[in-house]
């Protein structure tokens, strides 16, 4: 392992009516690529606290989050995806993403994702997760 200090990114999976909740990058690194909504964690945060902040200010939500359900690693980036609980009556609203949809599991693969995701996307379609 290097010496810098390996940073952690967490991401939620949103799931309502059978589909997932999926952002689509602006401008800057991979723009116009679509992900499950999260960022980096800061210091001093758990995993749950990251993805709390990260999912009110990406698109104004807030969620229960859940158990790990995937791990994937890029570069000196550690991706760690939870399930995450919605909470009914909430309207998304993409603060920092381009735009966000609701999208069938069966319909991920119809989407340009992170290269980061590709595990965790054939799991899905697979039905492993």
């Amino acid at each position: 392992m290097s010496t810098r200090e390996q940073r952690v990114v967490v991401a939620g999976l949103i799931e309502r009516g059978g589909r997932l909740l999926v952002s689509q990058r602006g401008s800057g690194a991979f723009a116009g690529l679509w992900e499950f909504p999260g960022g980096k964690r800061e210091a001093g945060e758990t995993d749950e606290q990251a993805l709390e902040r990260e999912l009110g200010e990406e698109l104004d939500i807030s969620v229960v989050v859940g158990a790990r359900v995937h791990t994937a690693r890029a570069g000196p980036l550690e991706l760690r995806f939870f399930y995450c609980g919605w909470i009914e009556g909430q309207r998304p609203r993409a603060q920092e993403a381009l735009q966000f949809r609701w999208v069938p599991r069966g319909r991920l693969g119809g989407y340009r994702f992170l290269p980061a995701d590709a595990g965790l996307i054939a799991a899905l379609l697979a039905g492993e997760i």
